[in-house]
């Protein structure tokens, strides 16, 4: 379906729970979140029924988040109905690696393509701080199994703060000389206050390209990155650059919350709920929705925070 700015929205981020075995200090609060009744979120047969609800209106691929969904008890079914669903043709995850010891091989068997691990640096003290709960050994077990699994592409998601992470920026770009993996540098977004981080954690991919002398342009993956590669390496270096240069031009995605709330775009309090409708109802509110989306988001700086009004594991990461 094309948008009211000619924009072809054909990807829907899916969040099947607002919980998480972490508490990432820029996603949630230090004491997570309640947990909702059953009532409150989407069931099993309403996400399914809105999935193809959007693919009815050209929505093609579908990527799974949370919180962490892999911590959702029916998350595998979720995942092979999901990649059966006529019109998707390709079905991603983002996890925090944690559990895909348990998961990775029945995620494959699924019909889940591609996977996004999400750390953000390859210090066990520093992880441990920026996760509250977790160790950088279960990530990178993870990793390892992920690896295995032999999914299409498996992509090392970085947030990039200043004054904590900006010093492994070579480390962790050397990912990809070991891995075949690709290593994605984002912007730390304003979602909420509170997360421990003051104003000089915000800043620019350019970072990146200053300290990685050696980076050379790679091809576009059709994706919001913009690519790099170093010499030697198996994977590439993404930037992604909502604050400083945003791409809402090219963005052709929605977002579904748990708890059933189409988001047209990520920064705006905008919501269409579908939680207890009719397949046409739920098809009529995602066709509102995508026309309902955006030119561009709200200003984004240490100054000025999303208007998202939730915070990041309750949209879907």
């Amino acid at each position: 379906m094309i948008d009211g700015f000619g924009r072809k929205i054909n990807y829907l981020r899916l969040s099947v729970t607002e919980l998480c075995d972490l508490r990432c200090r820029y996603c949630m609060p230090e004491d997570g979140i309640c947990k909702k009744p059953h009532k409150d979120v989407l069931t099993e047969e309403e996400t399914i029924m809105a999935v193809t609800a959007a693919a009815s209106l050209g929505i093609s691929k579908v990527r799974i988040t949370g919180g962490e969904p892999l911590v959702k008890k029916n998350i595998l079914s979720i995942c092979e109905k999901t990649a059966s669903t006529q019109g998707i043709d390709e079905v991603c995850m983002t996890t925090n690696g944690i559990l895909l010891p348990k998961f990775a091989a029945d995620l494959k068997n699924a019909g889940i393509r591609r996977v996004n691990l999400s750390f953000d640096t390859l210090d066990e003290k520093k992880y441990a701080y920026i996760t509250r709960t977790g160790q950088l050994k279960a990530a990178l077990r993870g990793l390892d199994h992920a690896l295995s699994a032999g999914f299409e592409k498996v992509k090392i998601n970085v947030v990039l703060i200043g004054g904590f992470n900006d010093d492994e920026i070579p480390a962790l770009a050397g990912l990809t000389r070991k891995y075949p993996v690709d290593v994605r540098f984002i912007e730390l977004m304003p979602m909420y206050e509170g997360n421990g981080f003051d104003t000089s954690a915000y800043i620019p991919c350019s970072t990146v390209t200053d300290v990685l002398e050696d980076l050379v342009p790679a091809a576009h993956d059709g994706g919001v990155a913009r690519l790099y590669k170093l010499p030697g390496a198996m994977g590439n270096i993404g930037l992604i650059s909502p604050i400083s240069d945003h791409f809402c031009a090219a963005c052709n995605r929605i977002r579904l919350t748990a708890d059933g709330h189409i988001k047209p775009c990520l920064h705006s309090r905008d919501e269409f709920c579908v939680k207890g409708l009719s397949y046409e109802d739920m098809t009529e509110q995602f066709r509102r929705a995508i026309m309902s989306k955006p030119e561009m988001h709200c200003e984004l700086s240490s100054q000025s925070a999303s208007r998202a009004g939730r915070s990041m594991n309750k949209i879907g990461g």
